[in-house]
């Protein structure tokens, strides 16, 4: 009998050895929890044998608990580095067939060519789709989506509207070549305008252009009339743009500087977008802010009514599990809001492999909530979480595990000497 017990307890101070080292081996793996082995007493009696007499037969392996205390943090500089600071898993669904659920704490992820946000296995992070305001719009593990990031945001909107606002000096002089009497305005010389500006405008298929508006002074104020004229030509590349009146939009100042003409949008013509059959309207408004003042020539303000597609640029994860996207054209958008999933018993999932997990009857069915929600605990973005593992605590217990080995490897040796003395007992 000596025999059979200590050979138990040989094989449960393996058993724990293994655990142990397993412990010990992942001790860098991002996301794992350490296990810890449980050892139940083995007891051989009968319903007449005596309570003051019954020895034990040894001890078995009850069980390989898995600890699921939190991990320390790794700072990173990715936002989809993400670490859950208290209970929960991340849900992640696979891409073969029946797309298989699992369970992970290594928020460590990442874009595949799909764009999809996709743990080290390819798994894809699950969220619950959102409003445009960022509200759960459906809830439960079959609503839940594979997080994508979008390549670009919005609808091109074609420029129709120019609007400026021009501080114009009122010490500048008529460009030399006016003075003389020349009528060409040519915008390869700069002595034929006073100054200029650039405005980025948008073809229906969003394009960007540029717009230069050249500013010409006309006129200066005389004894007879103290008002003043400018002259505004505008090209889109290398097209001109007209009016109905001439080539160039006529801005007339009085006395005090102030804009007197024209007192509405001045509509231009002229530009064809490359690609397009037709002309695309523009109209050029200089407001009411438009003045004529002692200062050098600046721009208040600037502005046009067109848009281009966003082009992704980056992403975030708040606290709560909402993601958002930001484009190139200022949009963001709410793309999801990060699911986590927490069990009744989490020591009862099953092990995958890859600091992953499934839900078996053990741990009971998953319980989904946003980040901070029934027991779930908040987001960390730019964080990954740690093993576990106490590598000081697991070493100590791994010699007190070697001890235990070697203890009952003399209990077996003793009960192995004393079976030999007993066969050569001669009478």
């Amino acid at each position: 009998m000596s025999f059979y017990t200590a050979l138990s307890g040989l094989q449960g101070a393996q058993s724990e050895m293994a655990a142990i080292s397993n412990n010990i081996a992942n001790v860098s793996t991002n996301g794992f929890k350490k296990s810890a082995t449980q050892f139940a007493d083995v007891i051989a009696s009968t319903s007449t044998s005596s309570p003051t007499q019954i020895v034990g037969s040894g001890t078995v392996v009850k069980s390989v608990r898995q600890q699921f205390g939190q991990g320390g943090f790794t700072q990173t500089d990715s936002a989809l580095d993400v670490a859950i600071s208290g209970d929960g898993f991340f849900v992640v669904k696979g891409s073969g067939a029946g797309n298989s659920v699992s369970y992970t704490r290594n928020g460590s992820f990442q874009v595949d060519a799909s764009r999809t946000v996709v743990d080290g296995q390819g798994n894809a992070l699950q969220v619950y789709p959102v409003d445009s305001t960022g509200s759960v719009a459906a809830s439960g593990l079959g609503a839940t989506t594979s997080l994508k990031l979008p390549a670009t945001s919005g609808t091109p909107v074609a420029t129709s509207k120019v609007a400026l606002s021009v501080d114009l000096s009122a010490n500048a002089t008529i460009p030399s070549e006016a003075a003389e009497g020349s009528t060409a305005f040519d915008r390869t010389d700069p002595s034929t305008y006073n100054n200029s500006t650039q405005t980025t405008i948008y073809d229906a298929s969003g394009n960007a252009l540029t717009m230069t508006s050249y500013f010409v002074r006309d006129t200066a104020p005389t004894e007879a009339d103290a008002s003043s004229s400018w002259s505004v030509y505008s090209f889109v590349g290398d097209q001109q743009l007209s009016t109905a009146t001439g080539d160039a939009v006529s801005l007339t100042f009085d006395a005090s500087g102030t804009l007197t003409a024209p007192t509405t949008a001045t509509a231009l013509t002229g530009f064809t977008p490359a690609g397009a059959t037709t002309e695309q309207p523009l109209t050029l408004d200089f407001g009411t802010a438009t003045n004529q003042a002692g200062s050098v020539f600046s721009v208040d303000a600037k502005s046009q009514d067109g848009k281009t597609v966003g082009q992704f640029q980056s992403v975030a994860i708040a606290d709560d599990g909402t993601v958002t996207a930001t484009f190139s054209n200022g949009d963001t958008q709410a793309l999801g809001k990060v699911v986590l999933a927490n069990f009744a018993n989490p020591a009862g999932l099953r092990q995958l492999g890859d600091s992953s997990w499934a839900a078996t009857g053990i741990s009971g069915d998953p319980q989904l909530a946003q980040p901070g929600d029934a027991g779930t605990g908040a987001l960390m973005s730019g964080a990954i979480e740690q093993s576990n593992v106490d590598i000081t605590e697991e070493l100590v217990a791994l010699i007190a595990a070697q001890r235990n080995f070697q203890a009952n490897a003399k209990a077996l040796d003793t009960a192995s000497q004393l079976s030999q003395t007993i066969f050569n007992i001669r009478s």
